[in-house]
Formats: structure tokens, sequence, C-alpha cells
């Protein structure tokens, strides 16, 4: 045992520890009570004043009270609310709070029994409290981040066990206003992805934060974390076994208490190593286990609040609306799962959220075969935006529609978009629709991001083949250079060499343009950079030289 350990008091630090992370929730919740009692104090204060006036009336000094009485009624009725939110997280913080004093006391036990120094040991427990909450998240305007997300789905047993990877190890930021396009053909992983941010999905691996809260996390790459250290730790230590017996036959001698002491000193050598690899592995399952315990805690214990600001529109209305419902109980059903019942409210915000679709208020007591494909992608639109979203998946809102009635559903989106505030994921397969409307783009492939960046960076450097393929295939309004357009046709095995040049990783090779590449790619990507922007400069010039001969 380390001797400075004796003097180390475990209790106390692991009391203090868990100070630490009740700290910030029991400032909120005094700090809230505290300014609602100042608050009452001081319409008190008012009511002693006003009536310490002589010649008072009965009348007056009644109306004094009732102002009064009215003034702490109304502060009551703000700051309560808010005093038992602040509450139920400082409840949720205390439970989480348990689990991560329990792995710290076992952290100390494991360091104590290797002999480690108690008091300046570096702890890996006390910044696994930083996984539930990301603070710089919330400073960066970060409104929903994406790290490292995997949804894959099992089908069959035993041998014909398959496992489909929908989406697999995909990472991007959505920033608070901005609106946000995943494009890609059928299939890719572009729907999965939106399903698995708003959790009708059960995310496999990785983690989902909204406004710095992890909403939904999965606990697969923690899982094999455990199971591939154990299996690399087992083979250390037989090796290391091995090693020994091998050295100790070596070791034999005529003299047999030399041979005794060599034997001893094999064993001792050999033993340290499997003992700092054993203290190892025990660190990493101990760690990870506790990542798993703390995941499973946040995903049953998301805040409800935060889910509501999370609101999806789906890409067939059609198989989206109960058609036994009318257009205000599909509206209202919403309303009524969080516990708003008030029927004549109810129906005030139905009314009010279709003229704010295009819809008139009569609709609401129409079935949805009664309405056009427009009108009923308007009621999907609507029964996302009555619950006052924040975040809006729109899940190709479109496709299913034709031209002239796409425009109006767009233009609608960008007009709610400003009106309320909303960031949103738009999910299409239409480039040229989503440069329109889109701040942002990520271009998915078969489950993953193969190249991300602003619209205007996306089509002024499109890089990977597969973005190429899709920007060659929006169609052109002019027919003659419609029908001498060339369609790029996309194939891994041709466009790609992994096997031989190395794996790709998503990499930034322009301040936020990212593309998926290996070091060979990345210098080919380089150059046509170049000579993409040599001809754009050129162009410019010529039209440039154009308008000045136009202008003579």
């Amino acid at each position: 045992m380390n001797s400075t350990n004796t003097a180390f008091d475990v209790n106390l630090a692991l009391e203090e520890y868990e100070k630490s992370l009740l700290v910030y929730d029991l400032g909120q919740v005094a700090k809230t009570t505290q300014e609602r009692d100042d608050l009452i104090a001081k319409a008190k204060e008012e009511y002693v004043k006003a009536t310490e006036q002589k010649d008072l009336t009965p009348e007056q000094l009644k109306d004094a009270a009732a102002v009064k009485k009215a003034k702490i009624n109304a502060i009551k009725a703000e700051y309560n609310p808010l005093i038992k939110s602040a509450k139920q997280e400082l409840a949720l913080t205390k439970k989480r709070a348990k689990i991560l004093v329990s792995a710290k006391k076992a952290e100390y036990e494991a360091w104590e029994k290797a002999g480690l120094d108690l008091a300046t040991t570096e702890s890996k427990v006390e910044n696994l409290n930083d996984d539930s909450f990301k603070e710089e998240l919330v400073n960066d305007n970060v409104l929903l981040s994406v790290r490292h997300l995997k949804q894959y789905f099992t089908s069959g047993y035993g041998a014909n066990k398959m496992r489909t990877k929908a989406v697999h190890d995909i990472s991007f930021d959505i920033h608070k206003g901005e609106v946000f396009g995943l494009v890609g053909e059928s299939g890719c992983g572009k729907t999965t992805t939106g399903r698995s941010l708003i959790r009708l999905y059960d995310i496999t691996s990785g983690n989902v934060y909204y406004k710095g809260h992890r909403i939904s996390g999965g606990t697969r790459w923690n899982e094999k974390e455990i199971k591939w250290n154990k299996i690399r730790a087992k083979q250390k230590i037989n090796n290391l076994k091995l090693k020994c017996k091998e050295e100790l036959s070596d070791a034999e001698t005529t003299d047999e208490d030399v041979t005794q002491a060599r034997f001893e000193q094999i064993k001792n050598h050999y033993q340290k190593q499997i003992d700092a690899i054993q203290f190892e592995l025990d660190e990493v399952v101990r760690i990870q286990k506790t990542k798993i315990k703390l995941i499973k805690f946040d995903n049953a214990n998301v805040e409800k609040k935060l889910l509501n600001e999370i609101q999806m529109i789906f890409q067939d209305p059609s198989d989206s609306l109960d058609p036994r419902m009318t257009v205000e109980d599909t509206i209202q059903e919403g309303l009524k799962i969080q516990g708003m019942t008030n029927k004549g409210e109810n129906s005030k915000k139905v009314s009010n959220v279709l003229n704010k679709v295009g819809l008139l208020p009569e609709y609401a007591s129409r079935y949805q075969h009664e309405f056009s494909g427009g009108q009923r992608q308007r009621i999907g639109i609507a029964r996302a935006v009555v619950m006052n979203p924040e975040f809006l998946i729109c899940d190709e809102p479109v496709s299913a529609l034709d031209v002239s009635i796409r425009a109006q559903i767009i233009n609608l989106l960008s007009d709610l978009r400003d009106e309320m505030g909303l960031t949103l994921l738009f999910i299409a397969h239409d480039l040229s629709l989503v440069k329109y409307f889109c701040d942002r783009i990520a271009v998915m492939y078969f489950g993953k991001i193969v190249e991300l960046a602003t619209s205007d960076e996306l089509f002024a450097h499109p890089l990977h083949p597969y973005t190429k393929s899709l920007i060659s295939a929006i169609p052109k309004p002019d027919p003659i250079s419609e029908k001498a357009r060339e369609r790029i046709v996309y194939n891994p095995a041709e466009a790609h060499n992994y096997s031989e040049e190395g794996q790709p990783e998503l990499v930034e090779i322009l301040p936020g343009h990212w593309v998926l590449a290996n070091e060979k790619e990345l210098a080919e990507y380089n150059k046509e950079i170049k000579q993409l922007d040599k001809l754009a400069a050129a162009k410019k010039d010529a039209d440039e030289v154009t308008e000045a001969k136009d202008a003579e």
C-alpha cells in the first residue's frame, strides 16, 4: 500500500465529489426559489405601504388586498413550474450522481489495490459526467449534434441471422436557425437517420445531443470495447505466460538455490506485466460499464419538454394520417398526449394552425380522403407545427407532390421558418431543390456521409464522385443543353481502390467542406479544387467581357 494513502479519506473525497456534481442544480433551485420569494415580499411591502395611508375606506382596503393577492398568485404561477422543473432536474442529477460516485469508489479501490497514490492519480470517472451534457455545444449555438450515429437492423435467427447497417458512423452538427439538407438516393439511410433522431428507433451506437443534452444513445460500441479489450488482454497474458514458461525451463541449473532464486525473479517479472495488463483491462471494463449505465439512464430520463420541441413531417401524408380521424382529431392528438385537454383552447389552436399552413378552419371536421396530396401534406405540417417545435425534421415532404405544389410547400416551410424561428433538417434526393432551400448539405451514400459543405461550396467544388453523379442527374430547363447533358454513373468499385490505397476518413479539405477520402484521393481533390477555381475565374472574366461589349 502507498504510504500517502493512509492519510487520504476516501469517504470525504466521495462526499466532495458528489457535492460537485449537484452544485449547479442545487444553485438553480435556490436561485429560482429566492427570486420568487423576493418578488412576493416586494408585493407584500407594496400592500403595506398602500394601506398605511389614512382615511382608506373598507372598499379601498379590500381592493388593495385583492391586488396583492393577484400579484402573489401571478408570481407563483410563473415561478412554481420553474421551481418544480428545477427540483425534478435535481432529482435526476442525484440519481446520475449515484452511478458516478459508485464508479468513483470502485476506482479508488482499484488504485489502492494497485498501490497508486489516491490523491494524485488522474481520474477517468470524473470526465464521464460531461457525456450527458455538452456545454460547448450550447456555447457554439449548436441546436442538434449527432456523434458517430450507427443504426443497425437484424433479421433471421441463428446461422441465418443478418445485420443490415442502415446508418454507419455519421456525425454532423445543426446550428440554431439553419436549414440542414440531407441528400442521397433511395435506401441510403436518410429517413432512418431522421427517425433515429426523433427516437422512433433505439439507436445502435453513438449519441444524439439536443440543446447540449443527450436525448439518445447507443451502447454497442461500449459493449464491443469491453469484448475486444478482454480478448486482446487474454492473448497478451497467454503470451506472457508462455514466455515465462520458456524462460523458466532455460534457467534451470545444477545449483538448486540459484535456480529457485532465478525462478522467483522471472515469475515476479512476468507477474508484474500481467498485473499491469489486468489493471488496464479492469479500468476499461469499469469505465465502459459506467458509460453504458449512464447512456441507459439518459435514454430513460430524457426531459419530455426537449422531445416535444422536435417534430417530424413524414414522407407520405396518406400513410401518416389516420383515415378514421378527422383533421381536428389528427392535429389535436399530440396536444392531448401532452396533457392539454381543454377542448376550447385545442380547437382554437387547430384553427390558427390551419390558417398558418394555408387551409380553411372549416376543414377541421373533414377526413383525409377528402383532400388532395398537397392539402394532406399541409395537414401533416400543421400536426407538427401545432406542438410549437424548435427543430423540425422534414422527411422528403415534397417527393410525392407535383412540381407546382412542391413550390407551395417549400414556400410554406420557408415562411414558417422565418415566422417561428425554426431549425430544419430537410431530407430529399433532389439536389437542385436542396440547393435552393438549405444552408448546408450533407450527401449520404450507403449509410455514410461522403461530403458535407455549404450549398454554394458544394456546387462550386463537388469533389466526391457520388456528389458529381447526383449533380449530373439534375435536369436542365433548356432542351438543347438537357440533350447534351452528360450523366455521370457512380460505381464505387471503379472510383475507389481502398483495399490497396488505405481506408477513407471524413476530412475537412476546405473550411467547412468535408469529404470522405484517403490520402491519395485528398491530393487529387486538392488539384481538382485549383482547376475548378481557374475555370470559375476564366468564366467570370469572359462574362465581364461580354457584359462590357453589350454595354457598348
